[in-house]
């Protein structure tokens, strides 16, 4: 087929990055020849035509063949691997002609140009080189931005950063001969602007081994994964409680700093909404705002909506954060936890918070504000209600830490060493409410006034610490209404005396017949604080400490401000670590602590005085031992019963790349035991790391990935994900079952199905970040490829 004439270029200036070669070639050409214009000038071999030293500044164009003639400041021709350098420009061909004067070169025969990584190859081009413009006859393309390839019946490049395809398509798989994509976007017309990332096709479908399963009749997209504004992926969701749900979501890049996205959503067991979404990144502050709203809900019989908002900023040298969730009612965590951001899903916050921190020469003055609000979603079910937890209305604090000049501890030597000393005060007023979800009977809200302080004079050296510290923590109350003896004002003042003393000791060892570093490390923590009476005090922020190794170490083990325990105890324990003398890496750790009481402790938890002398024996073991497999394991022991009271075993073995299985029990005496398995694993095939990213089709491998926990002592499953992966190469698709509990007896199961176009896109619900979120040590498929876009090019 003849390609069509090009037509002449304008003598204007044309914006390609590529400067003009006309005058470079003629000169070029002038060196090389005095012969007369119609004289032909043969040059056998491989020969080359360049530009003289003096315009080296701009690109030379090269010209290289087998064989070569030329006619000066007219024309030359070129058979037999025929090459063409001009900057970042290389053409190949079989055939080469080039126009000196109108700077046209025409290539035939297994043409090849490389440009800036994009490859485009075909039988017949006609290019003026210095423009890059021109156009190619049936080419194949890659595309360097986005990992993809693709044919076209014509392909012409309006500059280096501009071309269009007529009857094109697209897609990231291998071409394999007389065998479609398993994957492809096909359009009538499409237009590459590389500049500035866009792309634009008219008549596109976007087919998956051979079935239309998207069409548009016009369609935007980027090259990339930068930020274009379009139409996303449809979102696809399927679960119990609301049946199937479809959204198709727009994303509108408003500016560099700002975008929004807005999702029409249709549930089909409760009807119509809507979900938005807008991003801002200022120079001050940033964040986003989520609204969702469902009008009319055919279930529920009323609207339903969400609302979050979160910002963080700064005002000179004040710093702000303001984080809020609402939601419209008690249910919505159940029936839309899909669009539940928190944590605590039946605890909702709305948290404002401005601090300062400045650094001083003697210290640090951090101050601060707070204004907190909850949203406590109780329901109907009244063994469900939950306590809701005191708002602050608003707190203000100022927090002050120094240490002392060394000049002043000059006399103070203990051990023959320089003592430094530290000390903090805070001071804080709160006012405490309660939202008016609260359950009846918990006491009323009112104000504190609070001060906790410390100072100490640690010791140390490379190997040990020594550290006494005391105390304080002061509080007054003023309450909105009388307790039962009659009072609202009261107050209290808690000293605390302890001492945190430590050692580390080194040896070279072997383990297993490597080289190792052991550590021994024991330390001791004594605390003394004196029974004061709380029971008739208001509790508005104190909760009890976890017991674990951490708390065991502190001299309260209550966090918040208004309960102190009346400890006096020591806490003693070691731990010994084997770390590989070759790379640095933990190879075992076992540790062990207790706590020895000197005196009953009558401020407790659970409000039960403690008069056993030693705490639960706490024990703790890790286990790095192979590349393989990885352990740890806490347990807490009762001495007097001889029984565990809380013991976590877990243990994770990775054999290779998507290989992954982890197992775990859990166990809280009278509360609660759970045993979790958790894997992500091959099951069926060769993986494409074996058989290469080329493959597509039938030849795929399968997985399986997911995490279950069964309850031994409800005997029934609770959060559990379980689902199978098939990768082709170029596409994956997931599928699975995600069971979440929402009560006693309830449940909420969702069905995943996401299709993953390897370099284009994920159409379906997002069962990728579902299975990242479960599964211990899972691993994208997909990951040693091109990444996805979130949009349909």
């Amino acid at each position: 087929m003849p390609l069509p004439p090009v037509p002449r270029p304008s003598r204007t200036p044309h914006p390609a990055p590529l400067p003009t070669l006309i005058a470079l070639a003629l000169c070029a050409w002038g060196q090389a020849s005095a012969r007369p214009a119609e004289e032909s000038l043969p040059l056998r071999g491989s020969r080359v035509l360049s530009a003289p030293a003096k315009l080296a500044a701009k690109p030379a164009l090269v010209i290289s063949a087998d064989k070569l003639s030329a006619q000066a400041e007219q024309q030359a021709e070129a058979t037999g691997a025929v090459e063409l350098r001009y900057g970042e420009l290389l053409l190949n061909a079989d055939k080469l002609n080039y126009r000196v004067v109108d700077d046209l070169a025409r290539a035939e025969g297994n043409v090849r140009i490389d440009h800036n990584g994009n490859i485009f190859t075909g039988p017949l081009l006609q290019m003026y080189v210095s423009r890059f413009e021109g156009e190619f006859l049936t080419p194949s393309f890659f595309l360097k931005a986005t990992g993809g390839a693709g044919k076209a019946q014509v392909v012409k490049f309006q500059d280096s950063e501009h071309l269009s395809a007529t009857d094109g398509s697209y897609s990231s798989c291998p071409a394999v001969e007389n065998q479609e994509p398993a994957w492809q976007i096909t359009a009538k017309q499409l237009r590459l602007d590389m500049a500035a990332n866009e792309g634009e096709a008219e008549g596109a479908v976007l087919r998956f081994l051979g079935v239309p399963i998207l069409a548009a009749p016009s369609l935007s997209f980027p090259l990339s994964s930068a930020r274009k504004s379009g139409w996303l992926p449809p979102n696809i969701f399927l679960d119990n409680r609301s049946g199937l749900e479809l959204g198709v979501p727009y994303y509108w890049n408003i500016a560099p700093q700002r975008d929004a996205t807005l999702a029409p959503f249709v549930l089909t067991k409760r009807g119509v909404g809507v979900d938005g979404e807008f991003r801002y990144l200022e120079p001050g502050h940033a964040g986003r705002i989520n609204v969702d709203l469902l009008p009319s809900d055919r279930v529920f019989g009323h609207s339903r909506w969400s609302f979050k908002f979160n910002n963080d900023g700064q005002l000179g040298d004040w710093r702000y954060r303001l984080k809020s969730e609402r939601v419209s009612d008690d249910d919505y965590w159940k029936d839309m936890s899909r669009r539940v951001e928190s944590q605590t899903p039946r605890l909702l916050a709305s948290d404002l918070n401005i601090s300062r921190h400045r650094e001083l020469s003697w210290g640090v003055i951090d101050t601060y504000a707070r204004l907190q609000r909850w949203q406590t979603l109780q329901g109907s079910d009244a063994l469900a209600r939950f306590d809701s937890p005191y708002q602050r209305s608003p707190q203000v604090g100022i927090r002050v830490t120094t240490a002392a000049d060394e000049a002043v501890l000059d006399s103070f030597r203990p051990w023959g060493r320089k003592a430094r000393l530290e000390g903090g005060l805070e001071l804080e007023y709160n006012r405490f409410d309660l939202p008016g979800s609260a359950q009846a009977g918990q006491l009323p809200g009112g104000q504190r006034v609070h001060a906790l302080g410390h100072v100490a004079a640690p010791l140390g050296g490379e190997a040990w610490w020594f550290i006494p510290r005391l105390s304080f923590n002061a509080a007054a109350y003023d309450l909105d209404r009388p307790l039962d003896d009659g009072r609202r004002r009261m107050g209290r003042v808690i000293p605390t005396l302890s001492v945190d003393h430590g050692w580390v000791f080194e040896r070279d060892t072997k383990l297993f017949g490597r080289a190792m570093r052991q550590s021994l490390e024991p330390r001791v923590l004594y605390v003394n604080t004196p029974f004061r009476d709380q029971a008739n005090l208001p509790n508005f922020d104190a909760a009890a400490k976890d017991f674990n190794f951490d708390s065991i170490y502190t001299d309260n083990p209550f966090s918040g401000v208004d309960r102190v325990s009346d400890l006096h105890s020591v806490s003693a324990g070691a731990t010994s670590r084997w770390v590989s003398a070759a790379n640095g890496e933990e190879i075992l750790r076992v540790g062990a602590v207790q706590r020895f009481l000197f005196r009953d402790q009558r401020i407790t938890p659970d409000g039960q005085p403690v008069t056993q002398r030693f705490s639960d024996l706490l024990l703790a073991a890790a286990a790095h031992l192979d590349e393989k497999w990885w352990a740890d394991s806490t347990l807490q022991f009762n001495s007097e019963t001889n029984r565990s009271v809380r013991s976590v075993v877990r243990a994770r073995y990775s054999p290779g790349l998507y290989k992954t299985v982890s197992m775990a029990y859990r166990l809280a005496r009278g509360q609660s035991e759970q045993v979790e398995l958790a894997w992500q694993w091959p099951i069926y095939g060769q993986p494409v790391t074996q058989r290469g990213a080329d493959s597509q089709g039938c030849g795929g491998a399968w997985y399986s990935a997911g995490r279950v926990q069964y309850s031994l002592r409800d005997k029934r499953l609770t959060d559990s994900v379980a689902g199978f992966e098939y990768d082709a190469g170029c596409w994956v698709l997931r599928f699975g079952l995600e069971r979440l509990s929402t009560g006693r007896a309830e449940t909420n199961t969702r069905v995943m199905l996401q299709l993953e176009l390897v370099g284009l896109s994920q159409l379906g619900s997002n069962a990728l970040k579902v299975l990242k979120d479960n599964v211990p040590g899972y691993r994208r498929l997909s990951s040693d490829r091109s990444p996805s876009s979130d949009f349909l090019p």
